[in-house]
């Protein structure tokens, strides 16, 4: 990356920075109003957004992107619309900032009050995901902090186009210049100088495939907030209801292949596989999944004359396919269950299909992740779906923020002290 390049990233992080202690001072009442201007401006703008999206479809169909990969990418009008309306949702949603969080007198009759408050500036690296560029200025702008996006090349002038609409509309409300920031250039050094500005930026939040995901945790110089991968599970227990489990598979597994919520891995009980994976092996060949599975499960396939089999490998069990494949294997019960996924999950979304309390229960105490479900499918694990608006991500680790994300974790809290003229001895 170019000197002049390397300066303009941190440049555009500075004009962030100086937005930010502006926004931080605005009022709920204009935070609001900057929101439904933006829903209003993406609306106007969805002709200029759809065929811009239509080039990078385009260009990257062309070198090879993979299905599940194109449909995050893409744009139309339900789909803009659906971004112009989260924005609208995000202002309806409480204030997060100035709530008390805690109050009391201090022995020596100070008042002491913790009251939230923004981070400051979030700089977001994400993938091939323009929906993200929306989601991200909006909950930024919501919680009061500036933003500075950086977007995955795929889905540059998507992006782009995007943040600029949205940025001018924010202005012309009211809100600071500089509030959302892209760095609109494809060059991977970007993210790199970016995640350089320890002092600069207050949080960075990578949101996309591992490789990305890892690369910003073991490079970055500023507090990175890690959104997760998602190898997500499926496990029938013996004692399940099998029309029940067939549909909650298919629905965490085909609803949208190539999202992070979507199961990866079926795991059955052997004292029913006979039985049932004939059932659910059939329902995925009809979806045209194709299934990596372990020997008995293999041995089942071919009884049942399912073809659309192989013989999985050790990295089956830890690969999140965001595609039309799963891994299936044969367990002894729920321990082993339990033991498989916490041994290979990425600690996001897992799921027990059973009618016993007990196995479920089990299941929901000793299963590590970010959101368990009994008897659900894991597609829920959205911030919409959980009541939360629209989300900034989905974080698997445990500091800070978990699971899906939003308003609440994009703010910190600073202790506010009144005093009448009080002196420490």
């Amino acid at each position: 990356m170019s000197e002049s390049s390397t300066q303009s990233v941190r440049e555009i992080a500075l004009a962030a920075k100086r937005a930010a202690m502006k926004l931080a001072t605005t009022s709920a009442e204009e935070r609001n109003h900057a929101l439904r201007a933006m829903a209003d401006a993406l609306r106007q703008s969805t002709s200029a957004i759809v065929s811009a999206n239509e080039q990078d479809m385009e260009r990257e169909r062309a070198a090879g992107m993979k299905e599940s990969l194109l449909d995050r990418l893409m744009l139309d009008e339900s789909r803009i619309e659906g971004m112009a309306c989260a924005l609208e949702d995000l202002a309806t949603l409480p204030d997060p900032l100035g709530v008390v969080q805690q109050q009391r007198t201090l022995y020596n009759g100070i008042e002491l009050t913790r009251v939230s408050v923004p981070l400051g500036v979030v700089a977001m690296v994400y993938e091939a995901r323009p929906n993200v560029t929306a989601d991200a200025g909006g909950i930024c702008i919501k919680t009061g902090n500036a933003v500075v996006l950086r977007g995955g090349s795929a889905a540059l002038l998507s992006n782009n186009l995007i943040a600029d609409v949205l940025l001018e509309a924010a202005i012309a409300a009211g809100m600071p210049d500089d509030c959302i920031a892209a760095i609109k250039t494809s060059d991977r050094a970007a993210t790199d100088e970016l995640m350089s500005l320890h002092g600069i930026v207050d949080v960075l939040i990578p949101r996309g495939g591992a490789g990305l995901i890892n690369h910003c945790v073991e490079h970055s110089k500023v507090p990175v907030i890690e959104t997760g991968t998602g190898n997500c599970h499926v496990y029938v227990e013996a004692s399940a209801d099998f029309d029940s489990a067939r549909a909650i598979i298919i629905n965490s597994k085909c609803r949208r292949t190539g999202v992070c919520n979507a199961a990866e891995t079926l795991l059955v009980d052997a004292a029913i596989a006979d039985e049932f994976l004939p059932l659910i092996m059939a329902d995925l060949a009809a979806q045209g999944v194709v299934m990596h599975v372990d020997t008995q499960a293999l041995s089942i396939a071919q009884a049942a004359g399912i073809v659309e089999v192989d013989l999985a490998t050790e990295k089956d069990w830890e690969t999140e396919y965001l595609a039309s494949e799963i891994a299936i294997k044969c367990v002894s019960g729920v321990e082993e269950a339990i033991t498989h996924i916490n041994t290979y999950g990425t600690k996001h979304s897992e799921a027990i299909v059973t009618t016993s309390d007990t196995a479920a229960e089990n299941f929901l105490a000793a299963v590590d992740a970010t959101s368990v479900y009994a008897n659900a499918a894991t597609s829920f694990t959205d911030g919409g779906q959980f009541g939360l608006g629209a989300e900034i991500g989905i974080s698997t680790q445990k500091l800070h923020a978990r699971g899906p994300f939003a308003l609440e974790a994009l703010t910190s809290y600073k202790y506010v002290l009144r005093g009448s003229g009080q002196v420490r001895d």
